[in-house]
């Protein structure tokens, strides 16, 4: 039998959630005392918890110092959200051109916690295809769209990523952090990455980043594919096609630049 999920819920967040959701349309502005009494809280507590929320942006004080707002902070990381379902939903007709094209998998990842989630999938018509589906998670320093995010992340967060232990999936894993910038300056350089059986053996994969309109990374677009069908040919054929295919994604995202720039 699950256990509810409610069950993990720690007191503290638990509060704090429930005081940024007393600001809403009719309470766009609140006090201390007002906040407290809407959600059934001491008094201290609302306090403590919303100084903690002021002092971490999600909340501010209005001009009087006496009343609060939701903050700047909400706001960014619900632009971020919105971002990511403009770019999902930007290149999903981009996604199924390039399969009815080149016949393979198609797949859109984002960058989230040290890993690549995926929240798109569209199959190709091959005989034998790359088994994914939405939720898949893949390594950074091995799949081709984890090279395209560290290629392409802010540095401070790719010198943390790099400091984690590179992992050997197959006799192809990149284990070398020397090799692995080399790869990285390369990416940087062409647009693209390649996964040559780093974590599959016998699967090929290519992968071009996506940009919003600051021309910051929030998606990579990639083809997996058997490695019989992955020919040097091939991986320059499909490569052409994702830069393409990214270029188109990310002008309608806003960018105006070079989607191989950093």
């Amino acid at each position: 039998m699950k256990r509810d999920p409610k069950l993990y819920n720690v007191r503290a967040v638990e509060r704090a959630l429930q005081i940024l959701s007393a600001f809403d349309a009719e309470h766009p502005e609140l006090g201390v005392s007002d906040v407290a009494a809407l959600m059934g809280l001491h008094k201290a507590t609302t306090h403590r918890i919303m100084m903690t929320l002021l002092n971490w942006g999600y909340l501010e004080r209005t001009a009087d110092g006496d009343r609060y707002r939701l903050g700047l902070k909400l706001a960014a990381a619900g632009l971020r959200v919105v971002q990511r379902l403009d770019f999902r939903r930007e290149a999903l007709p981009y996604m199924r051109q390039l399969t009815e094209t080149l016949g393979e998998n198609c797949d859109l990842g984002v960058y989230d916690q040290g890993e690549v989630f995926g929240v798109e999938v569209v199959p190709g018509n091959q005989a034998v295809t790359i088994a994914a589906r939405i939720g898949f998670r893949l390594p950074m320093h091995c799949s081709a769209s984890g090279k395209v995010f560290l290629a392409f992340l802010p540095d401070a967060e790719r010198e943390r990523l790099l400091r984690q232990p590179l992992t050997a999936h197959t006799a192809n894993t990149i284990t070398s952090l020397s090799e692995l910038r080399r790869q990285l300056a390369e990416v940087q350089k062409q647009g693209y990455a390649i996964d040559d059986g780093e974590l599959e053996a016998q699967i090929r994969a290519i992968a071009v980043p996506i940009r919003n309109r600051d021309g910051e990374i929030v998606a990579a677009m990639s083809i997996p594919g058997p490695a019989s069908r992955m020919t040097p040919e091939r991986i320059a054929e499909i490569a052409a096609a994702l830069l393409g295919a990214a270029a188109g994604v990310s002008a309608r995202m806003g960018w105006r630049g070079s989607t191989d720039s950093r």
